[in-house]
């Protein structure tokens, strides 16, 4: 089973960050992408436009934006292909630039690929 973290991408590259996957819409402020150390942008698996601004001008709460991202994600055709890519990994660190570290997509974003991911027993 994959090793899954979550990181901000303004915190120094580590050697155990292993396959690092950038999963904002948006590129971020002030990282340059030559020295990002990058392996995937994963765009496709991000909360759509409208669904992030309407969270982040508060016309979503939380919950709602929680709930409504997670059925964005069971219905979007990249996920597969997503959780494939990292199932193929021992480590794998979602990154993201968001200040709120509680309250980002990236936690949904991990409950969902745990959920989806079949444990090795």
């Amino acid at each position: 089973m994959t090793n899954l973290q979550q990181k901000r991408i303004y915190e120094p590259y580590a050697p155990t960050d292993g396959f690092r996957i950038l999963v904002d819409r948006l590129w971020p402020r002030g990282v340059k992408k030559e020295t990002a150390r990058i392996d995937l942008w994963a765009k496709d698996i991000t909360p759509t436009t409208a669904l992030r601004e309407d969270y982040h001008s508060g016309r979503d709460t939380w919950p709602a934006f929680e709930a409504k991202y997670r059925a964005e994600l069971l219905h979007n055709p990249a996920l597969d292909s997503f959780l494939q890519t990292v199932s193929q990994h021992e480590t794998v660190t979602l990154l993201f630039a968001g200040k709120d570290t509680d309250h980002t997509h990236v936690t949904v974003l991990l409950d969902v690929i745990r959920q989806q991911t079949p444990s090795e027993t």
